[in-house]
């Protein structure tokens, strides 16, 4: 049975306000965080990246969610469009989806050659030893998911409007792919899960759960973050707070609601 909405909700309150407490840290230390949510399609990489950034600063946490390389970007080094996108002092970067793309999508569809694949693997791991090196904080997060949920989620996105736009030939085409999606996965996991950069594996067959799991991983992996926020005096105001004028136009209606 799936964690119901309130139950959810309690729990994941006090980690919010950890991870704000987490990005006041980064902001006066300088640190660099970047964390990659990858797993098959409808694992829930958007909702947990949503449960992470909710109620962080946009203009420090900011979400990377790339689309197809451009016909220039298919003739760089392969990691270069994403290292345009790492952090500055401060910043957290959360990448949906991310060079692991060719790893996973890529060499399951046939968009990458085998021998680009293979350099890959091969370069993924020192890749990321130079940003660790750097002193970037680097967590990688696989969500995991059974069939049976993708297929439902699948269909979800097919009769709900709201959701259709998620649904794509790709997300269609690996339904028939799971299996192999499963060695890509393994391959990948057999090459890059490094010391300095390892894998966590999260089970997202409850979405709720999983986003509960992930934080509390990531919050406990991460060095002591508490640091008191600045004391800001705020005097009362001294008069009878003003209601808005307008002398050039007024503001449209209000939207009609009946009682």
């Amino acid at each position: 049975m799936g964690l119901k909405g309130k139950d959810y909700r309690k729990l994941l309150e006090p980690m919010t306000e950890e991870l704000v407490g987490m990005a006041r840290w980064a902001r006066t230390t300088g640190a660099r965080i970047v964390v990659l949510f990858e797993g098959r399609d409808t694992a829930g990489k958007g909702g947990a990246i949503r449960a992470v950034r909710d109620k962080l600063n946009p203009r420090q946490c900011r979400t990377v969610a790339l689309g197809k390389p451009t016909d220039d970007e298919q003739t760089q080094w392969y990691f270069q469009r994403y290292v345009d996108h790492l952090p500055s002092a401060g910043e957290i970067v959360l990448f949906d989806r991310s060079w692991y793309n060719r790893a996973g999508v890529e060499k399951v569809m046939g968009y990458a050659k085998p021998e680009q694949v293979d350099a890959f693997l091969e370069q993924a791991p020192i890749f990321e030893k130079q940003l660790t090196d750097d002193g970037i904080l680097l967590f990688k997060y696989w969500l995991t998911t059974d069939q049976d949920n993708q297929e439902e989620r699948l269909r979800e996105r097919l009769e709900d409007p709201l959701k259709r736009w998620k649904l794509s030939p790709v997300d269609l085409a690996a339904r028939e792919k799971y299996d192999a999606y499963t060695e890509a996965r393994e391959a990948m996991l057999n090459a890059t899960h490094t010391n300095n950069a390892p894998w966590t594996l999260v089970d997202f067959n409850d979405q709720k759960r999983g986003r509960l799991s992930l934080i509390r991983d990531l919050l406990d992996r991460l060095p002591d973050t508490h640091i008191e926020p600045p004391a800001i005096d705020f005097p009362e105001l001294g008069r009878e707070p003003k209601s808005e004028s307008y002398t050039v136009i007024e503001p449209i209606a209000d939207y009609p609601i009946k009682d």
